[in-house]
């Protein structure tokens, strides 16, 4: 299965090079690339019943298989006779001399295709053909794979690889990983039956059975790592935070908890407690309040004595935080020492001739500091997790939008203190199905904010079909006129970054052209500021400051602000080419707009007349919240659309699965079991290779 897939086909250059571009470079990379859909193709008949012009199938015993040439043109040929009891057949391939080493003489098989006839009578073609057990009698119609395809690789010559491979394969290639009694408890069909039933499907019944145990491995697969990983921690000891009294920092908060994060903050200060490590994830709608939870339990994990690490996605968030938190802590009275760490500054609060401020200092000083304790509270990005940042005695681990970071960078950051591990809470506003959280993130314990602050008003979402642009215009014009402010998000910086390969990629809107176009021409009365990843630290910075601080009134930016930046002031976001973003990045982008008592407005731009993309934006103006929204994008997202693999290290039949959560639940039951009885999988080799192979290329981002 690992062998290169140029052992079993010959490739030409071409070939080879568009194969490694699409990731099949192994056996094994060729057959997990399964169909995305079947047809049917032909009604079954008998050889006596057939007729030239036919397009029929015929099942049958192969009694007669040769490998010759044409008389003219010297083509080699693969040629067959299969008899069904009422007659026999003969059946050609030009250029697939392997086929007649795959269709020998006794082997039961089905071929489909157009029947033809010359001096010798009727024949196939270059016919369709799968294999058959001796006694099965199939009363459907035989199904054709189509394969996803990309330029150079079509899904004929898939089907011919893919069946050219499998014919070659050796009886003793097919390692099982998954334990036969599992396969035989959950009705699975074995690996050898199942690749035959996805690729080669006698009907619906057989190709569905082999997606569900491709599924079930794939899930099972990384449920196996995610528990080991949760037995592993809790064996590990942690700092104890006993004293959790966190009344005094509630009590000088502007506002109260809801009872969600009531909750939450004792769920988390009862983890602190011990004796295990704590690993909690902390999922919230945007606007739920994540961040005051984070800083109960930072501010109990301080007064204890221990430190505190925060880490953020974007240099942007992680000065926020450490602006919020300086704020938050000194209201208190209390001039709790907090760090900021980024690959382009280093801050420290309080400065020691402003004490109400911050101020730059180097990183050799902060790194000094923070190794010797004076540093409680170090906030920082992907800095953090730099071999020199040292922790004298790191309790707290708090990772910000965690699903921008990879499984290793996290791991990296817990792993600092030697002796012990830190506690973990790891916190995302981006809504995840409910499957989804027990999968990828099934080391954590899930608390969700399914609550909202009661100042909080519902966005109003409305989607702009291009003929109503101006009408958008216009009511952004009135609320930003009554003192509101407003953000505009395109899809990339500049015009012509990517190429034309549609109308659509044409029609993008770019932060710098549509910056131009607003100032000039759309609201020349406003002052217009322009935020993008290729912005300097200090111009990215300016551009926030001056939107914060209301001194431009309009943001337009890349989706760079999607993450956690917080302006009470900005009501309105007008989103540029929706049908380029996900339903979830779409939620978390509007929810910019929701942190105030002022109501929200998003609109929503596209130039797709598509039906699908206006019922998926539709979903946005129906559903109550993240939640709902994920399950819904779930559900009704299609094969090959659910973008599993980009986004969360998972195929799209292993997104499939996750509809299922009975799947998903058999599937964390059943590594558990395993690993309590073998934890180090010692008579499973094969399966913990496969496992740790995964665990490692695996992001789940």
């Amino acid at each position: 299965m690992d062998r290169p897939i140029k052992n079993y086909l010959h490739l030409k250059p071409a070939q080879e090079k568009t194969l490694e571009k699409f990731g099949i470079l192994a056996v094994r990379d060729l057959l997990w690339h399964f169909p995305a859909r079947y047809e049917n193709v032909l009604p079954v008949k008998s050889i006596a019943d057939l007729s030239k012009g036919d397009k029929a199938e015929v099942s049958g015993k192969i009694i007669a298989s040769k490998l010759g040439k044409t008389w003219k043109k010297k083509l080699r040929i693969a040629e067959i006779e299969l008899s069904d009891g009422t007659g026999v057949i003969r059946a050609i391939w030009f250029h697939q001399p392997y086929i007649a080493h795959a269709l020998k003489k006794g082997v039961n098989a089905s071929i489909f295709g157009t029947v033809q006839e010359d001096g010798r009578g009727l024949y196939f073609s270059n016919p369709n053909y799968s294999f058959i057990a001796a006694k099965e009698n199939y009363q459907e119609n035989a199904l054709s794979p189509i394969y996803p395809e990309t330029r150079g690789l079509s899904s004929r010559w898939l089907q011919y690889a893919i069946r050219k491979t499998l014919a070659q394969l050796d009886p003793d290639a097919y390692h099982d990983l998954i334990p036969p009694e599992i396969l035989k408890k959950y009705h699975l069909p074995n690996l050898r039956d199942s690749l035959l039933y996805i690729h080669t499907p006698r009907n619906l019944n057989d190709a569905q059975a082999a997606r569900k145990r491709f599924a079930f491995e794939e899930i099972f697969l990384i449920q196996l790592s995610r528990v080991k990983e949760k037995m592993l921690r809790d064996e590990k000891p942690a700092l104890s935070i006993v004293d959790t009294d966190v009344l005094d920092f509630l009590e000088s908060l502007p506002y109260q908890l809801t009872n969600a994060q009531n909750k939450a903050v004792q769920d988390i200060l009862e983890d602190l407690r011990g004796p295990s490590p704590m690993a909690r994830l902390l999922e919230g709608d945007v606007g739920s309040g994540k961040t005051v939870v984070a800083a109960a339990a930072s501010y109990a994990t301080i007064k204890n004595g221990y430190q505190v690490a925060y880490m953020a996605p974007t240099e942007i968030l992680a000065r926020q935080h450490f602006k919020e938190f300086t704020e938050r802590f000194s209201a208190m009275g209390e001039k709790i020492k907090i760090g900021m760490i980024t690959s382009s500054e280093c801050l420290k609060f309080p400065s020691k001739v402003r004490p109400n401020e911050a101020t730059h200092i180097s990183k050799s000083q902060l790194l000094r500091w923070t190794l010797q304790g004076e540093t409680p509270m170090l906030i920082g990005t992907h800095a953090l997790i730099q071999d020199k940042v040292r922790f004298k005695n790191l309790a707290l681990v708090i990772v910000d939008e965690q699903h921008r970071f990879g499984i290793s960078q996290r791991g990296r950051l817990t792993k600092k203190e030697k002796e012990v591990m830190p506690h973990l809470l790891s916190m995302t506003a981006t809504p995840i199905p409910r499957t989804l959280a027990l999968t990828i993130y099934g080391d954590l314990d899930l608390t969700l904010l399914d609550e909202m602050p009661p100042s909080r008003k519902k966005i109003i979402t409305e989607i702009v079909p291009p003929h109503e642009r101006l009408i958008a215009y216009e009511k952004m014009r009135q609320e930003i006129s009554k003192g509101r402010q407003a953000y505009v998000v395109c899809p990339r910086i500049n015009p012509g970054e990517e190429k034309a390969d549609s109308l659509l990629s044409l029609n993008l809107k770019a932060v710098k052209e549509e910056h131009k176009k607003l100032a000039q021409e759309i609201f020349p009365e406003f002052k217009i500021g322009m935020l993008h990843g290729k912005m300097t630290p200090p111009e990215k910075e300016k551009a926030m400051n001056e939107f914060r601080d209301g001194k431009t009134n309009i943001l337009v930016a890349t989706s760079v602000i999607e993450v956690g930046v917080n302006v009470p002031n900005a009501t309105i976001i007008l989103i540029e080419g929706a049908e380029r973003f996900g339903l979830a990045q779409l939620h978390q982008l509007r929810g910019r707009v929701v942190r105030s008592a002022h109501e929200p407005h998003c609109f929503i731009f596209t130039e797709s007349e598509s039906k699908k993309t206006a019922d998926r934006l539709a979903a946005l103006t129906k559903a109550e919240n993240g939640f709902e929204l994920a399950e819904y994008d779930l559900e009704f997202r299609g094969t090959g659309e659910l973008s599993g693999k980009k986004q969360w290290g998972i195929s799209d039949i292993g997104m499939e699965a996750l509809k299922n959560l009975k799947m998903v639940e058999a599937a964390r039951n059943e590594a558990r079991i395993l690993l309590q009885k073998d934890l180090e999988l010692k008579k499973y080799p094969a399966l913990k290779t496969r496992m740790e192979n995964r665990a490692q290329n695996a992001h789940f981002e």
